[in-house]
């Protein structure tokens, strides 16, 4: 909390809020006290709530601080989950092993039956648990490094093939981290998560460094443009959604623009991945003959 406030009020300049610049300014943003005053709170108060003494603080309280500090939908969602974590009463979400997660057979039809574009299914630590051929296809460089499940923000920030699949790393990289971010106040008590997050600080300066800087972010619509070893360059429309059957989970699905490059080069990946992922049946087969 301390540290999540303290970047945000440092982004406050005071003319944004029509208050005087002055000469003497020691903090970068605003000062405590004027977070307090335009959040109608006392400074003492505010200053606790900054410290981490937040727990019994009301909706009301943090909904003036997030206007104060202007904040946006994802950055208000983190305060209000952050609060909520720090409530003597919170109770931990419902959480699965990624490990031993199976996914249901209809989950996996209903993903077989999306031939057009990439579907895959994610939990919040960005660990791909369930696909179709296209998303296996998609993502092959991901299930190449070590380690179960195959895991994206792993992939993002400790494989080189990352630097050439995104062509816009430090974009890709800044939403990754900020996805964690969020996950790690939505659901503080994950060990799987919070493991994930202290390997990637520890063996990524990059990883880390991002991190400190507090971004926040949920990851629902937008289109984003990859460079597939195999088919070349794609740009995808994405959309993301929740699965009300399995709380925690997200099906993202990528298309192309009807027409487009992007489009006969998913239509090449397929035809890849048909045969591709055909070879070791194959295998078998001549080998039982």
């Amino acid at each position: 909390m301390r540290e999540f406030l303290l970047s945000r009020r440092a982004q406050i300049s005071p003319e944004q809020v029509g208050l005087p610049t002055g000469s003497n300014r020691r903090v970068k943003g605003l000062r405590r006290s004027e977070v307090a005053t335009l959040a109608g709170i006392s400074v003492e108060y505010y200053t606790r709530i900054e410290r981490g003494s937040i727990s019994g603080a009301s909706p009301e309280i943090m909904d003036a601080i997030a206007k104060t500090l202007r904040l946006d939908d994802d950055e208000r969602a983190h305060l209000f989950d952050l609060a909520h974590a720090a409530s003597p009463v919170a109770r931990p979400p419902r959480r699965r092993n990624s490990k031993t997660w199976i996914p249901q057979r209809s989950l996996q039809w209903t993903l077989d039956a999306i031939t057009a574009g990439p579907a895959f299914v994610c939990n919040g630590r960005m660990d791909i648990l369930a696909v179709n051929s296209l998303a296996r296809a998609f993502y092959k460089d991901v299930y190449l490094m070590p380690g179960q499940p195959p895991n994206i923000a792993r992939y993002t920030f400790l494989d080189d093939r990352a630097h050439d699949f995104y062509p816009d790393w430090d974009l890709f990289a800044e939403v990754t981290v900020a996805i964690l971010r969020t996950e790690a106040s939505h659901d503080p008590h994950n060990k799987e998560l919070h493991d994930l997050i202290g390997e990637l600080s520890t063996r990524s300066e990059e990883f880390r460094q991002r991190y400190g800087a507090h971004n926040v972010r949920h990851h629902g619509t937008g289109s984003k443009t990859f460079h597939h070893s195999v088919v070349g360059e794609l740009t995808l429309a994405y959309e993301g959604l929740e699965m009300a059957a399995e709380p925690g989970l997200t099906l993202t699905i990528y298309s192309a623009e009807p027409g487009s490059k992007s489009e006969e080069a998913l239509s090449l990946l397929a035809s890849w991945a048909a045969t591709e992922f055909a070879k070791p049946a194959l295998g078998s087969l001549a080998r039982e003959s």
